[in-house]
């Protein structure tokens, strides 16, 4: 009897340690169908001449060489290197922003809700509403400078601003979402600590320095992250706002990829540059997950 209900434990064991793997089989198998073999076919893709009609011709490398060789890859490149840099203004200001509302004020739960309002909106609606900004006659942005004194700007159409416009309006939601992430972390912070800590004189900046913003790491990295990934797949603005315009110099590489493959039908070529792009990302994503694994080990 005894042996028996060993071996029936030892079963019930190993079906307990199975069943975790089994409520994850569904949403990996979804996984590897909608994210993992585009992925593959993304990288087999490259090496063809390919219009999307009929056989694909094998050329090895020769799309990455024509792309390397390319001024306006490197443009969409230095974009969105720009994107990048700008973009990680959204984790500060929406922190500001987050304290500002972390208040029990009369009427601040009408000033998170204008204050979220942004990250409701889709992005074909926030580029409606900037390129009606930005327009040289009627638009908001040129009405205030007129107020001013200053000659109407047309920002969509100078090639030196045109891409801080279209960061602006990216940057809008952006910072709304980062406001959310570290709203929710603000309501976890320890009032003990902050208590303890006024207590010891300090306030202000060295408080929220030394206090506030250790306890806030989760929520810094997960907007980081997210504000990463937000600039690098870059596309929807500058479809809406200038397609690319004026002369290519708003392109960005999500967009670069898009003319390629579906306006001139060149798939293969369209693959090349959406592996350069997935391989960037992976760059910073691998960074990222090394960051959380040391953080837990430590």
């Amino acid at each position: 009897m005894t042996s028996t209900a060993t071996t029936g434990r030892r079963l019930g064991i190993r079906r307990g340690a199975f069943a975790p793997y089994l409520f994850v089989a569904p949403a990996f198998i979804f996984f590897a169908i909608w994210v993992i073999y585009p992925i593959i076919q993304s990288f087999i893709v490259s090496f063809y001449d390919w219009s999307g009609f009929g056989a694909g011709t094998f050329i090895g490398l020769d799309n990455y060489r024509e792309l390397f060789d390319s001024h306006q890859f490197w443009v969409s490149l230095k974009n969105n290197v720009l994107w990048l840099v700008l973009f990680m203004l959204a984790p500060p200001l929406g922190l500001l922003i987050a304290l500002f509302l972390n208040q029990q004020i009369l009427g601040i739960r009408l000033a998170k809700s204008l204050f979220f309002f942004p990250f409701v909106l889709s992005q074909v609606v926030i580029g409606l509403v900037f390129s009606w900004f930005y327009q040289p006659v009627g638009g908001l942005i040129n009405a205030i400078l007129g107020a001013f004194g200053i000659p109407p700007v047309a920002v969509l159409s100078n090639p030196v601003l045109v891409n801080f416009g279209i960061i602006a309006a990216g940057l809008w939601p952006q910072i709304a979402y980062c406001m959310i992430i570290y709203l929710t972390g603000l309501n976890s912070v320890n009032p003990e600590q902050i208590e303890a800590a006024r207590l010891e004189g300090a306030k202000g900046v060295r408080l929220l320095w030394h206090v506030i913003l250790p306890q806030l790491r989760a929520a810094t990295f997960i907007a980081v992250v997210i504000t990463v990934i937000g600039a690098l797949r870059s596309f929807d603005l500058v479809a809406i706002m200038t397609q690319g315009g004026p002369f290519n110099s708003s392109s960005v590489l999500a967009w670069y990829m898009y003319q390629e493959s579906i306006t001139n039908y060149r798939l293969g070529y369209g693959a090349a540059i959406a592996v350069i792009l997935f391989l960037i990302m992976s760059v910073f994503i691998a960074y990222f997950l090394w960051r959380i694994v040391r953080d837990r080990q430590r």
